[in-house]
């Protein structure tokens, strides 16, 4: 299952957290950060006019399609909301405290949301859920102070310990 490689992935990245050392801010981007109210989303693919055909003389037969089955919440999704929040808080944090790890964490949240939720309505809370973690802390933290390596010890801890508890609780 995909999804238990996911978390297992994450668990121990959040348990080799390495003490952070003190260098230069790098700032990367995110998830697109939406600012107040989120404009109307565009199409993701633009498909180019098309220019019309002969109708053919024969209609294919067509079965009538499934319609797609509608996104079910799964029972571990507050804890994934928290765990995409706690991964965009040490994305901030870590690079804030100079850890040199660059996109580690945004990419641990990528991948996390890709394989349980790569598209739709869960797809959108997991990635707002990052954002929420990176944005609340950099309003916070302008630089790296002692309390900022206690939030990246806890953080790192509380994101371990969701990790193996869906791990535990859910995978087959």
């Amino acid at each position: 299952m995909p999804m238990r490689r996911i978390l297992i992935l994450v668990a121990l990245a959040l348990s080799l957290g390495a003490a952070p050392a003190h260098a230069q801010f790098f700032q990367f981007p995110f998830f697109g950060q939406r600012a107040a109210p989120a404009p109307a989303p565009r199409p993701r693919h633009q498909v180019a006019p098309r220019t019309p055909k002969a109708e053919p003389k024969t209609e294919p037969k067509t079965e009538p399609q499934a319609e797609a089955p509608p996104e079910t919440a799964a029972p571990y999704d507050p804890d994934l909301d928290r765990l995409a929040e706690i991964l965009g808080t040490l994305h901030f944090l870590r690079n804030l405290c100079g850890a040199n790890e660059g996109p580690k964490w945004r990419d641990e949240a990528q991948a996390l949301i890709e394989a349980e939720a790569p598209t739709g309505a869960r797809h959108d809370k997991m990635v707002d859920s990052f954002n929420r973690g990176y944005a609340g802390y950099k309003q916070v933290y302008r630089t790296c102070t002692p309390s900022a390596h206690i939030v990246i010890r806890r953080f790192l801890e509380e994101g371990s310990r969701i990790s193996r508890d869906i791990t535990a609780r859910y995978a087959n």
